[in-house]
């Protein structure tokens, strides 16, 4: 009696770790390395590789990036890549050791490259952006592409993060950022900000009342992935 009761939490603490890590957000980074491969592929289905000399950014956001590429350098704009993949540096690759990045359960998903995920990479990917009073063509890293059927979540460069709590150097809650961009069905990526999110939250969600429902009445900044994880498999 007792084995089956031990097996029984112990499958239930299974799977609740994994969904819960499933509906975690990816780590961004902004220190991009030159000596490794980046990965291109272009709007007309052409790949290119090779390690990149030099980027352009606007308003933190990637608009143009320069590759060697059969010992020349070459310049791609952001309105001819399709998706990309940017090896993070040493450096910022160390400080995230223990990021669930690497975990192989996270890559569940076939919208992204398993491999170079595992091995360090960033995936970003064209979409249209409002930044401001102007929308650009930029590329964006997408931060939760086990769940970005519907809602996709884009890092903010500038975004501030809320204050963390760790013991030992373990971080135990906080620490996420203040602001993402999203885009929702496929429209123009806006800028959302914790401050916002309450007023937001219905319009974000319309779709969907099992999500309103679900964390409406005392919406958290902190589930705002959880919610779009739910969301994402709302019917």
């Amino acid at each position: 009696m007792k084995i089956n009761f031990l097996l029984t939490t112990l499958i239930g603490l299974i799977l609740f770790t994994c969904q819960t890590e499933a509906q975690q957000l990816l780590k961004p980074f902004d220190v991009i390395s030159k000596k490794k491969t980046t990965y291109l592929t272009l709007l007309d289905g052409k790949t290119v590789e090779g390690p990149i000399k030099s980027f352009d950014r606007k308003k933190g956001l990637i608009e143009e990036l320069k590759l060697e590429v059969d010992g020349k350098k070459v310049t791609y704009k952001t309105e001819e890549i399709k998706h990309m993949y940017l090896p993070q540096s040493g450096l910022d690759k160390l400080g995230k050791a223990m990021d669930f990045m690497n975990d192989p359960r996270q890559w569940n998903s076939e919208y992204v490259d398993q491999e170079k995920m595992r091995d360090g990479y960033g995936f970003f990917e064209q979409s249209e952006v409002q930044v401001k009073k102007k929308q650009m063509t930029l590329q964006m890293q997408l931060l939760n592409p086990g769940f970005a059927t519907k809602i996709k979540i884009y890092h903010d460069p500038f975004a501030k993060e809320t204050m963390s709590m760790g013991v030992g150097g373990m971080t135990l809650a906080g620490g996420e950022d203040k602001s993402y961009y999203i885009s929702i069905d496929g429209g123009v990526a806006f800028r959302l900000y914790k401050k916002n999110y309450k007023e937001e939250f219905k319009k974000i969600f319309a779709d969907c009342p099992a999500v309103i429902e679900k964390y409406g009445e005392d919406m958290k900044w902190s589930e705002f992935n959880e919610a779009v994880f739910d969301h994402c498999h709302c019917e």
